[in-house]
Formats: structure tokens, sequence, C-alpha cells
């Protein structure tokens, strides 16, 4: 199976580091990120990654180069635009990489303890997506069904709720945080084709739960660290000193 790293992101909340550096390439415990998310892939038995690029591009090919891939097959999707194409935009985009079988995809700014082979073990082959989720206190979740059938999202703090689910009951749905990794098959692409450039997958996702299956994988004790600011940042050099991530 192949996979899509996320690593075309501009990084602001992590500034002033990504004024000289790509995203991907902040070192947490001395390891920049887009290393820990390949090697981890690389021993869950990936031998094939796409890395979608696009702020200090030429940094993250060079970053690669130096490393040999670090052992693996590394594809370049670059996104050549002013801005990223956002997490849809970037799986639409990377569809001549990934069409010929189900992927994984993994943000570069996210680090887990997450076991993939037993993840993936767990997906469901009929599924067109299957999301890595587990019980946390997170403003934003994704809503299921008693099957773990996505229904919709909502924001906690602000009570917004979204699903395009018919007779959908947000009280009788469970709230799990999503990880940023999830299983998809290649039938997504002929539904992203009339979904614009840029767009965020978590967007495709509520609508397309109406009439595709969609499930989550929980995963009880997941955790996650959410490398998206300098506060968090500090949060995981903590954290990295006590678990193996």
């Amino acid at each position: 199976m192949k996979a899509l790293v996320f690593a075309a992101g501009l990084g602001t909340r992590l500034k002033p580091l990504t004024d000289s550096i790509p995203k991907a390439l902040v070192s947490v415990g001395g390891i920049p990120m887009l290393q820990r998310v390949i090697l981890k892939l690389k021993a869950s038995g990936f031998t094939r990654i796409v890395v979608n690029t696009h702020h200090f591009a030429d940094k993250v090919a060079a970053f690669l180069g130096q490393n040999g891939n670090f052992g693996v097959d590394i594809t370049i999707s670059h996104e050549d635009g002013p801005e990223p194409f956002e997490t849809g935009g970037g799986i639409k985009f990377a569809r001549r990489c990934l069409e010929d079988g189900p992927f994984l995809v993994h943000n570069v700014d996210i680090l887990s303890d997450l076991d993939i082979p037993s993840f993936l073990l767990a997906c469901r082959p009929e599924a067109l997506a299957n999301l890595a989720v587990t019980q946390t206190d997170a403003d934003r979740c994704f809503l299921f069904g008693e099957d773990m059938r996505l229904l919709g999202w909502t924001n906690v703090r602000t009570g917004e709720v979204r699903s395009a689910v018919a007779g959908f009951d947000p009280s009788r749905c469970r709230r799990l945080a999503f990880s940023g990794i999830h299983q998809i098959s290649p039938a997504i692409f002929p539904l992203l084709e009339d979904w614009p450039e840029k767009f965020s997958i978590t967007d495709f996702y509520i609508q397309a739960a109406a009439s595709h299956p969609i499930y989550g994988v929980e995963v009880p004790g997941l955790k996650i660290l959410d490398i998206g600011s300098p506060e968090k940042l500090l949060e995981a050099e903590e954290q990295l000193k006590t678990h193996k991530i």
C-alpha cells in the first residue's frame, strides 16, 4: 500500500521557525517531523510514499535527496500555485500517484503511537475511507452512529454541528477526535472531480457520508501530538521525553 504525507502546509502558526524552513522540516526532539513520519511508515511496511509539497518545496526535496529518501520509494506531488491545495485538494491533485489501490494519508505535523498495521487490519474494505479516531477532549470531533459510520461533525466549543445525513440526530452519536491518519479507497477520486482545486477533506467527508460508507476505527488510549504551534511544539518536546511516539 502507498501512503501520502501532507507536507505542503505554510506552517503560519509555527512562525518564525517557518520563515526559513517548511513546517515538515521543523524538528521535534532533534528529528524533523517529516523524517519521523517517513520512518514510522517504513517501519509499518510501506515502501512507496508520496509527499506533497508547496512551501519551501526545494528544501523538502533536498532533504529527502540528502537522506537517500530514507530507503523508501518517494514521489513528490508538488502543488505549484499561490497557496497549497489543503487536504482535500492535495489528495485530488495527487491522484496520478495514488489511484492504483487503497492508500494511507498521514499529516506531517501529527505524531502518534498508532500501530498502523493493526489500524489497517481493522479497516473495512467496503469503506470509501476509514478514519483513525479516539476519545479525547478535542474541540472538533466527528460524529458516528452505533456502527461507527460517519454521520457528521461538531465543534464542541462553539456548538456548531454539520451533517448531510437525513434524519441526523447528534445527540445519539458518538463524538470522537480524528487523528489526521486515514485509509482511503481509490474510489474516492471520481467523487472529487467536481470539487474545487482547494478544499478540506473534512468538508468532503461530511458531504459524502450521506451516500457513501465512511467509518471510524476507534483506537482507545491513542496518544496524539499535534505540532501546529510553538506551544504544541514545546509540549511535544516534553512528552517525547516520557512517551515513545
